[in-house]
């Protein structure tokens, strides 16, 4: 097994083959404190800036067709030369913690491809969608791959931690199934970065949810999102579209920025999870917390609170 450092090394030099180690040593519940030293390995301090890959995630409701969506965009980005990793977030067994529906298995793909890695991840007790280890598996393989994809499982509304991890997030709904509905009483209109309507084969189903989309994010503000009407099934449509539109919206940020308001918000929450209200309050509360990690250090994380409130004891 390579040490820390050369597997941090390996990962920062873009060695695809050292992923499958980091993301046993990050998933490892017993070995925290070596994840940790693994991911300051990949750190933008370590880097010399931020990780090179684009972060995109994909949510939305069960059965919106996420898995047959990123399929094709897999295809897609390989035919243009990009390496690509998925972890694929399913629901926990109760019994063993393990990922419940291996979602890689749905995604389709060339086992023997070595530019794309597919991670099933379980998603643990969290509303959000997101358990602590994925969001550091792709800050691990952001080192190393140009597409790193989150697609979590399918809880609806509570599914808002990817926003405080990716770049580019994605809201996958169906037409004629209830969710464009759904999306609208769920009061997540500041998650996506783009809408996705999948199934647009459907003809005037797809075209009105697309309008009725479009008209909602207006009414709410956000009427710069854009919406794309997408088929995954053959003849393929607006796969490109849908690959140029997460394109810009990469090139149209500060991306320094989002990323670092995106580890702070991480920390705070991963803080909370772990130390509760109680927590916050032994810190000063959540605005004393939050000055805390907007100090000079951009890597200040998670560790850093629990720093500040050891000190305190």
């Amino acid at each position: 097994m390579a040490s820390l450092a050369e597997l941090g090394r390996r990962l920062r030099e873009r060695d695809r083959s050292a992923a499958p180690e980091a993301l046993n040593l990050i998933e490892s519940r017993g070995r925290r404190e070596d994840a940790a030293a693994l991911l300051a390995e990949v750190s933008p301090a370590a880097l010399g800036g931020e990780a090179p890959a684009h972060l995109v995630g994909v949510t939305g409701p069960p059965g919106a067709g996420k898995s047959t969506l990123l399929s094709a965009l897999v295809a897609l980005w390989r035919r243009e030369g990009r390496t690509v990793a998925v972890l694929a977030v399913d629901p926990s067994s109760k019994r063993s913690g393990g990922a419940l529906l291996g979602d890689r298995a749905r995604i389709e793909h060339d086992p023997a491809d070595d530019g794309i890695l597919i991670r099933s991840t379980a998603a643990g007790a969290r509303l959000g969608g997101l358990a602590a280890p994925t969001r550091e598996a792709a800050d691990a393989l952001a080192a190393a791959f140009d597409v790193v994809v989150i697609e979590t499982v399918g809880v609806g509304q509570s599914e808002t931690d990817v926003a405080d991890v990716c770049d580019t997030v994605a809201v996958v709904v169906q037409p004629a199934s209830g969710d464009v509905l759904q999306f609208l009483k769920a009061g997540i209109m500041e998650v996506p970065d783009v809408l996705v309507v999948t199934k647009a084969d459907l003809g005037e189903a797809a075209t009105r949810a697309r309008r009725d989309l479009a008209q909602a994010l207006a009414a709410a503000g956000s009427g710069e999102v854009p919406v794309v009407a997408v088929s995954s099934l053959p003849p393929v449509t607006g796969i490109e579209e849908l690959a140029g539109t997460i394109d810009a919206h990469r090139r149209s940020l500060d991306l320094g920025a989002r990323r670092l308001a995106a580890r702070r918000a991480s920390a705070l929450r991963e803080f909370t999870a772990e130390r509760g209200d109680s927590g916050l309050r032994a810190l000063g509360g959540r605005r004393a917390a939050e000055r805390l990690l907007a100090g000079e250090n951009p890597d200040v994380g998670v560790n850093a609170l629990i720093a500040a409130l050891e000190a305190r004891r």
